[in-house]
């Protein structure tokens, strides 16, 4: 799928890219992370949340979870990089929804911990926003799995201490959730 994937053409964001960014991470990962899409950094290694944000990302997986990125699996709702970083358009999300699906459906996490807007609106079918959506967990998809929507580390270093207690809250929920089972 992955290979499928780095001849893409479903939208404009192809034209732009120098790298498709899959995902990584552990296939038969307990917890998936869904962030939005690829920044300059992650473009140019093929990686995601390979800057500040996932370093972030790593610091928060090893202090809240006891865990490493290669126990969880991390990906995006885009799988190419925006240009400027923008904000992703409706269809180049909609381009890319049918590889997040089946990355959903072929790793099977029991919790899938969405960052920021875009992922959180996505899996979610809302229009409502992280803010209000953030602090609970939420049932979805199928077959059903825990869905625990949280800020997306760059609202966290951009926000300071308030944003980065309710991000460490949220985490916490993903890993009574996959304790749980």
């Amino acid at each position: 799928m992955a290979a499928e994937a780095t001849t893409c053409t479903r939208c404009r964001l192809s034209g732009g890219r120098r790298t498709v960014v899959f995902g990584s991470g552990s296939h038969s990962a307990q917890l998936m992370f869904v962030g939005e899409g690829p920044g300059a950094r992650e473009d140019e290694q093929g990686l995601p949340f390979v800057g500040r944000s996932g370093q972030l990302l790593d610091r928060l997986l090893a202090e809240e979870l006891g865990m490493d990125r290669a126990d969880c699996y991390i990906t995006n709702v885009v799988k190419c990089r925006p240009p400027e970083n923008r904000d992703p358009r409706p269809d180049e999300i909609a381009a890319c929804r049918p590889y997040l699906e089946r990355q959903l459906a072929l790793v099977d996490p029991t919790v899938v911990v969405t960052l920021g807007n875009f992922s959180s609106k996505l899996l979610l079918e809302t229009d409502v926003g992280i803010t209000k959506l953030r602090g609970q967990a939420y049932r979805f998809g199928d077959p059903e799995r825990h869905l625990v929507p949280t800020f997306h580390p760059a609202a966290a270093l951009r926000g300071g201490g308030e944003v980065m207690a309710r991000m460490r809250a949220d985490l916490v929920r993903a890993k009574m959730l996959m304790e749980a089972g």
